[in-house]
């Protein structure tokens, strides 16, 4: 079956009130993840083919606020909710060092994007327990939205677009079980929904830089905003391409 397009995937998440309502403001930048769609054959294969299927993960989305670039960076999380796997860390950093990227004497630096969010469609060819995602595959999602909070900045040009990053560690927490059943027609359209579940959220938030370390958390969300697992993790930028 073909994949769909990423227009049919965001008028699917669009036609579900409560992830419509995520979708709503106007400063959004929304499209396809960049690690779902296909591309050239030894490149992110599990998410854009082995898992990009009707009974798998057929719709994924990430979004996030448009960078301004007449905007100072705001503070980072030195206000935010500590992680509850660890200790708070220290999340004062300069700009133009987590941007890896110089700037003019006059030039106002561009804001790093702090956070970005995912709607992601699960199948039930992603079961351990009937109904239910595995739990391996709920790593694999926080592992993944993480990475893609790294890959928007790249995709705005504030980090290097050909230097790529790897989990160095990834501390996971399960809250309650991430149901399934999903599944999309080719066309785009609901065949099955038997839970509001199998739709779910996922939040990424950078917490903390230096040099080429990047410590991150994340959680996963139900229709309610109910915490269904979460995890903090260590990403680090490669010193060349792979």
């Amino acid at each position: 079956m073909t994949p769909l397009s990423a227009a049919q995937q965001i008028d699917f998440f669009r036609a579900i009130p409560w992830c419509a309502a995520h979708l709503a403001s106007p400063s959004l930048v929304i499209n396809e993840s960049v690690s779902h769609r296909s591309k050239r054959r030894d490149l992110d294969r599990l998410i854009s083919r082995t898992l990009n299927r009707p009974d798998g993960i057929p719709a994924y989305i990430i979004f996030y606020d448009a960078p301004s670039p007449s905007s100072p960076t705001p503070p980072s999380s030195a206000a935010s909710t500590p992680s509850p796997l660890s200790a708070p860390l220290d999340s004062s950093r300069s700009t133009s060092a987590q941007n890896n990227q110089p700037t003019a004497a006059n030039e106002q630096p561009r804001p790093f994007i702090n956070q970005v969010s995912a709607l992601v469609a699960l199948g039930p060819g992603l079961n351990g327990w009937e109904g239910i995602c595995h739990g391996g595959m709920v790593v694999t999602l926080l592992d993944e939205v993480m990475g893609q909070l790294l890959a928007a900045n790249r995709s705005e040009g504030l980090l290097p677009a050909d230097v790529p990053s790897m989990t160095a560690y990834l501390n996971t927490r399960f809250e309650r079980p991430v149901r399934t059943d999903t599944a999309l027609s080719s066309s785009g359209g609901q065949q099955k929904n038997d839970s509001a579940t199998t739709v779910v959220l996922v939040e990424a938030r950078l917490r903390r830089h230096e040099g080429r370390k990047y410590w991150l958390e994340a959680d996963v969300r139900g229709s309610e905003g109910e915490v269904l697992a979460r995890a903090e993790a260590l990403f680090v930028m490669l010193k060349a391409k792979l």
